[in-house]
């Protein structure tokens, strides 16, 4: 069941200090807005401020809506057509304004005020006496995963970033540091996360980050380096390890998009959306839990259709047939595309609606984590919550590493797991149409390169993907990538593969140099 207490809006004055004056009349406090030094008092106080960590999961430049236009719309998956002409420069390499919100300061913003309110929590909950230390010891883990979360995504997409370890002040002017440095300060919080995190939390608790969640997400951090060693060695406790008895992958593969069957036996970390509150977002006491993202992603006429997907994705799906005579169902699952009623039965409504071609002729939309019992613009407030690490990607992570380690032959079984989960029901890699991709370790990477598609399309992870696998390194790559999605073709090697700086925060502080490139 999905917790309610994760975001309760209680930032409180974790957020606001006040200066020293020497005038007695001036350190009045108002007993209705506490201060830093009348909060962090109690194991309650700990607990509000971890959840302020969570609640910034919620906001527009993290999970609830933007984000995506950076990992699934800037990869080869996804594209926008947007007639709002800078949101769809974002997502096809067309950098002008380096503050435009949308598109790159809201996730400079909303991910260092993450980190900030970790910082909170990490500053002020040793001193907090506890009765329970094993619990003060799992808070810390979380903010130490939590800060590991939004440090990771500052790191795949601008990569040399200010490493912030204290509760910061406005005039503070934090030194970049080099990539290296960023993953490295990323794993060690993820160590000590794992080593004071639960593998599982009761009923009333879920959706905190476990110890499978820190072990997948530094598998993941090392696997961006290539340091395939240390990724086996962290994604092992999952697969093959004392982990592995929590998780396993659900028979329906859409129950990984439906807000009735959110955190199953396929999660590993999700955020927790909700639509309990109507507000905007924020911090205000009805300030909206819910994810946004279907509200860009609807077809025209339901939603703004900011965000669509590439149709190479459909024809993929179409090369291999499963083991009952059909297309693959995950394709039912993931696109809406006009043909999609004669390709699977009971599957000829958009949204409740009949295709409609005058509107949306021939193109293709995004289906995953949809809302179809809402209508015309209500999908601001979806309560489905995102699914930022399922077991599936670490299946197929696994794969990927064993391969690198040992090659197919001792790869193939955790990619067979994904092919052949009960709704999917594809042949083992081996006997299937694509058995080809068994004969090297470089056949079996282009093979998962399209394997991590399928499964896991429009999921926020491509765009990672494709920097892992060099495929921005040199023309050749990214001439490959333009036949599939002409934004593309707009790409610079040596540039595109992060985001510019907001020049907002490279005027505002002189440790901070904008990339080189830019």
């Amino acid at each position: 069941m999905k917790t309610r207490r994760l975001f309760i809006p209680i930032v409180l004055a974790l957020f606001v200090s006040l200066s020293a004056c020497d005038d007695s009349l001036l350190d009045y406090e108002n007993p209705n807005a506490p201060t830093n030094t009348a909060f962090w008092e109690t194991p309650e106080d700990a607990e509000l401020g971890i959840n302020a960590v969570y609640h910034q999961l919620l906001q527009p430049g993290t999970y609830s809506r933007w984000i995506f236009f950076r990992y699934d719309l800037s990869s080869d998956e996804g594209f926008s057509g947007s007639p709002w002409t800078e949101l769809a420069d974002w997502t096809r390499f067309n950098y002008v304004n380096y503050n435009f919100w949308e598109g790159n300061a809201i996730h400079w913003r909303d991910h260092y005020k993450g980190i900030f309110r970790a910082n909170q929590v990490l500053a002020n909950v040793p001193d907090i006496e506890f009765d329970n230390t094993t619990r003060k010891n799992q808070i810390l883990g979380e903010a130490r995963f939590l800060r590991a979360l939004y440090y990771f995504n500052l790191a795949i997409l601008y990569e040399d970033v200010p490493i912030v370890l204290e509760p910061s002040s406005p005039d503070d002017k934090p030194e970049q540091k080099p990539l290296e440095e960023v993953w490295g300060q990323i794993v060690t919080d993820l160590e000590f996360a794992m080593n004071n995190l639960p593998p599982t939390w009761s009923a009333d608790n879920v959706g905190r980050a476990t110890k499978g969640a820190a072990h997948a997400l530094l598998g993941k951090v090392y696997m961006q380096q290539q340091e395939w060693d240390l990724a086996q060695d962290a994604m092992e406790w999952l697969v093959e390890g004392p982990g592995a008895a929590n998780y396993g992958l659900v028979d329906n593969y859409e129950d990984n998009f439906r807000h009735t069957t959110e955190n199953n036996i396929e999660s590993v970390f999700e955020v927790q959306f909700s639509d309990e509150n109507r507000g905007g977002k924020g911090d205000g006491s009805n300030s909206s839990l819910s994810n946004e993202r279907p509200q860009f992603f609807a077809p025209r006429g339901i939603g703004w259709s900011d965000g669509q997907s590439n149709k190479w994705i459909i024809d993929e799906y179409k090369t291999e047939n499963n083991l009952d005579g059909g297309f693959d169902t995950r394709l039912k699952w993931s696109i809406y595309y006009q043909e999609m009623g004669n390709d699977f039965a009971n599957n000829n409504l958009v949204y409740g609606r009949p295709w409609d071609v005058g509107a949306w002729g021939n193109d293709a939309f995004i289906r995953k984590y949809s809302s179809s019992y809402f209508r015309d613009f209500e999908d601001y407030f979806s309560p489905n919550n995102f699914r930022v690490i399922r077991y599936a990607d670490v299946l197929l992570s696994y794969a990927e590493i064993i391969n690198e380690l040992q090659g197919p032959a001792q790869a193939v079984q955790y990619l067979n797991r994904v092919r052949q989960r009960p709704s999917t029901n594809l042949a083992p890699l081996e006997t299937s149409v694509h058995s080809a991709a068994m004969n090297s370790r470089d056949a079996f990477r282009e093979r998962l390169k399209i394997e991590r598609s399928l499964e896991l399309n429009h999921e926020g992870v491509r765009f990672m993907d494709l920097k892992r696998w060099g495929m921005f390194d040199s023309q050749t790559t990214v001439d490959e990538l333009a036949q599939r999605d002409p934004s593309f073709n707009n790409f610079v090697v040596g540039k595109h593969h992060r985001l510019p700086i907001p020049q907002s925060e490279v005027e505002n502080n002189p440790n901070l140099d904008q990339h080189p490139e830019y």
